[in-house]
């Protein structure tokens, strides 16, 4: 996981016998408070469970929901412009209802072994006894103070800016704020979180000055999460299972499936990078395209997914230079009728958020992707943890013709997320990895990366998160040129006539177990603090 204080937090309840389950609950609620700024308790998340008895793959969809009194032109202005992301990331207007303590109580439900309320112990104590401010939230508060309202909304302003600086790396910090609304959800379960102070803190959070949004006590109290579908697609003689929409998770069943396609026999390194990169320009174009929430939209997700049109998308890879477009899975397979044409996506998503993976001594496993959208979400302050900016995850713009859009705002709806928690397994369906990052619309890049670096690349675990980032998004492929293996990738790259933007860093926070004859092993993203650990 993403900081050491998490995978303490973890280890501790795995060492009392808990299981994947209540280790990631107990990780994700310490994350909130040491890492607040990519995710906590204001915000949502996807969880893709794995029991090795039952040999059961279920996904629980945690996913913030849009405000029953949301429309389609809530970011648009009275002059037509849309509001820009600087304006609509701060406001009340970006506050979806959180759904991750409600996740946290149905996969609890379904697969926890400890109490409940002992799940939230490391957390509780964490917060009351401080934590030492790590290099990147310190990091984080020097850029915040410069953009956004962090340092000007009266509650983070007093938390995260004492005395009007930016807290600094080393500064102990504590917040019992934090710890009583643990306590009371310890106490009472997800309904002290609904309902009650908490949800009423919440709802005023979202209300005020600037841009209040709509938020109720009403959308609060009728949260549910839904249990969706989990998919898979073959990847040479695997299966890569993952989570369907909204999350982007069938990226990942589109990137390798198309990769496979794409290479050649007997390619050499540089074109299996072309390759990973024309089979991101694909799916990416089809994933912006008809992506949504599946409660909301038509999603031919069963057409995008099927190795006939995967062979036939292939078949349309782009010229380097070319304008990447969506498929037309309608025209490959007779069965399908038509599939549904929208307006082209606008969508902007931050790299926010955070990933964890973990096993637990009876084989079960959890891959877990939370989130709060942007840093600092949308920098407003309730019980203790701040609000995500979740709405700004869908398309905030309206097409001035009218054309209607697959992830447009609607009441209630759950915004699309490029969030990918994924399992691969063997062909005797054995799992082999548990997989997932960070990094907004990036994350199906970096996700895909491991897969593809580990089973095609001969990678290990660690080099493959180690691996320059490659995202080929739309008609720039930007590669992270950190060290010079990603220096000789662009130079390829952009030789080979491609549009190529290098990048210094990137945001990805990849966090993967690897399931070897030998045992397990792990990697954690260097790009941010995460560690890995084992019990013996």
């Amino acid at each position: 996981a993403a900081n050491p204080h998490a995978v303490d937090a973890a280890i501790t309840l795995l060492e009392n016998g808990g299981s994947a389950v209540d280790a990631a609950i107990g990780a994700h609620v310490v994350l909130g408070l040491v890492e607040p700024q990519s995710s906590g308790l204001g915000g949502g998340g996807f969880l893709l469970h794995y029991d090795y008895g039952k040999e059961k793959l279920t996904f629980v969809d945690g996913r913030e929901t849009a405000p029953g009194k949301a429309t389609v032109d809530m970011f648009m202005k009275d002059d037509g412009t849309v509001m820009d992301f600087l304006e609509a990331w701060p406001s009340g207007k970006a506050v979806g209802t959180p759904g991750i303590v409600a996740l946290y109580s149905t996969a609890h439900a379904a697969y926890g072994v400890l109490p409940w309320s002992e799940l939230f112990n490391h957390g509780i104590a964490l917060a009351e006894d401080g934590f030492i401010v790590s290099p990147r939230l310190a990091d984080y508060l020097v850029t915040a103070q410069k953009k956004g309202r962090l340092a000007i909304n009266a509650k983070t302003k007093k938390y995260f800016f004492p005395g009007g600086d930016p807290l600094q790396e080393g500064d102990r910090l504590t917040n019992t704020e934090y710890a009583n609304t643990l306590k009371r959800i310890a106490k009472e379960g997800e309904s002290a979180f609904y309902s009650g102070p908490i949800a009423e803190a919440i709802v005023s959070a979202a209300q005020e000055e600037p841009y209040p949004g709509s938020l109720t006590l009403s959308d609060i109290r009728n949260y549910k999460t839904v249990i969706r579908p989990v998919i898979c697609g073959r990847f040479k003689d695997m299966n890569v299972c993952t989570t369907s929409p909204p999350s982007s998770g069938g990226a990942q069943i589109m990137i390798t499936g198309l990769y496979n396609h794409l290479v050649k026999n007997k390619a050499n390194q540089d074109d299996k990078v072309a390759a990973f990169v024309d089979a991101q320009r694909l799916a990416y174009a089809d994933r912006d395209h008809y992506f949504g929430d599946p409660d909301e939209v038509d999603i031919p997700l069963d057409a995008l997914l099927t190795p006939t049109y995967l062979k036939h998308r292939a078949s349309e890879r782009f010229d380097p230079n070319g304008k990447p477009t969506p498929g037309n899975p309608a025209s490959i397979i007779d069965t399908l009728g038509s599939v549904p044409i929208w307006g082209k996506d606008n969508t902007q998503e931050e790299a926010g958020t955070t990933h964890l993976s973990i096993v637990d001594g009876n084989g079960n496993a959890v891959a877990m992707t939370a989130t709060i959208e942007s840093a600092f979400g949308s920098q407003r302050w309730a019980a203790g943890f701040l609000l995500n900016n979740e709405m700004t995850d869908f398309a905030r713009e309206v097409p001035a013709d009218g054309t209607r859009l697959a992830n447009a705002v609607a009441p209630n709806r759950r915004p699309r997320s490029s969030m990918s928690p994924t399992m691969i397994f063997d062909r005797n369906n054995q799992l082999l990895m548990i997989t997932g990052s960070p990094g907004g619309n990036s994350i199906p890049a970096y996700v895909a990366k491991t897969i593809i670096g580990v089973f095609d690349w001969g990678l290990t675990a660690q080099q493959s998160v180690d691996w320059p980032n490659i995202i080929a998004r739309g008609e720039k492929v930007r590669v992270e040129i950190a060290n010079d293996e990603g220096k000789v990738i662009a130079a390829d790259l952009t030789k080979r006539g491609y549009q190529v933007e290098e990048s210094l860093g990137e945001s990805s926070g990849i966090h993967l177990i690897l399931v070897t004859p030998k045992g397990l092993d792990g990697a954690a993203d260097k790009r941010r603090e995460g560690v890995v650990r084992t019990i013996d």
